[in-house]
C-alpha cells in the first residue's frame, strides 16, 4: 500500500510540475512577460491619445518623442511648401533633433511606434528616434493618425533607420476606441 501511495504521489508531483511549466510557457508567449515600448511623436495631440490606448492595450511603457525645436502651427501647414514639416517630409534625409531619450531601450522586444502621417509617410523625427538605438531583432509595429492619407511608404521609409528590425504591418487608426485598438493588436502576428 505504501508503494502504491508513493507511486501516486510521484505521478501527482510530475503532473503539477508539467502544468506549472506549461502555464509559465503560455504566459511568456502571450506577451505578459515581454517588454513593450509604445513610443510616439504627436505634433498636435491626436497621436498621443491613440498611443495612450495602445499602451493600455499592450501594458506597454509609454514614451513621447519630443523634438528639440517644437513644431509651430506654421511649421505644420501642409499646404505650404516652405513649412518645416513639409520640407522635412519631402527631404527624407532631414533628421530633426530629439530631446528625449529612452532609458534601457535594450530591455524592449517590441516597439509600437506612433506618429501622424505627413505626405504619405512618417515624419523624419521618427527616423531620428530609431537611429538613436540598436534595433536589431526588435519587432517594430507602426501606427498612425492621418487627416486622410493612407500609411503609404512608411515602412520603407522607417526601415532605412532600423534595417535589422522586424517590421509588422502598420495601420492608420483615426478615432479608434480602446476596444478597437485592442482588437487591432490581437490581429498582429
Amino acid at each position: 500500500m505504501k508503494k502504491l501511495m508513493a507511486i501516486f504521489m510521484a505521478a501527482g508531483m510530475c503532473i503539477l510540475t508539467a502544468c506549472a511549466a506549461r502555464g509559465s510557457e503560455k504566459s511568456s508567449q502571450s506577451g505578459e512577460d515581454s517588454s513593450v515600448l509604445v513610443a510616439y511623436f504627436s505634433a498636435q495631440g491626436h497621436t498621443r491619445s491613440l498611443a495612450e490606448k495602445v499602451a493600455k492595450a499592450t501594458n506597454g511603457d509609454l514614451f513621447e518623442i519630443e523634438p528639440e525645436q517644437p513644431y509651430t502651427e506654421a511649421d505644420l501647414d501642409g499646404w505650404n511648401d516652405s513649412a518645416r514639416g513639409t520640407r522635412e517630409s519631402k527631404d527624407r534625409s532631414t533628421r530633426p533633433g530629439v530631446k528625449s531619450h529612452v532609458d534601457n531601450f535594450e530591455k524592449y522586444d517590441t516597439i509600437y511606434i506612433g506618429f501622424p502621417i505627413w505626405w504619405y509617410t512618417a515624419p523624419t523625427i521618427v527616423n531620428t528616434f530609431l537611429e538613436q538605438y540598436d534595433t536589431e531583432g526588435k519587432v517594430i509595429i507602426p501606427f498612425a493618425t492621418s487627416g486622410g492619407s493612407p500609411i503609404g511608404e512608411t515602412e520603407k521609409d522607417l526601415r532605412v533607420s532600423a534595417p535589422k528590425a522586424v517590421f509588422k504591418q502598420g495601420k492608420v487608426m483615426n478615432d479608434y476606441s480602446q476596444e478597437e485598438v485592442a482588437e487591432w493588436i490581437k490581429t498582429i502576428d
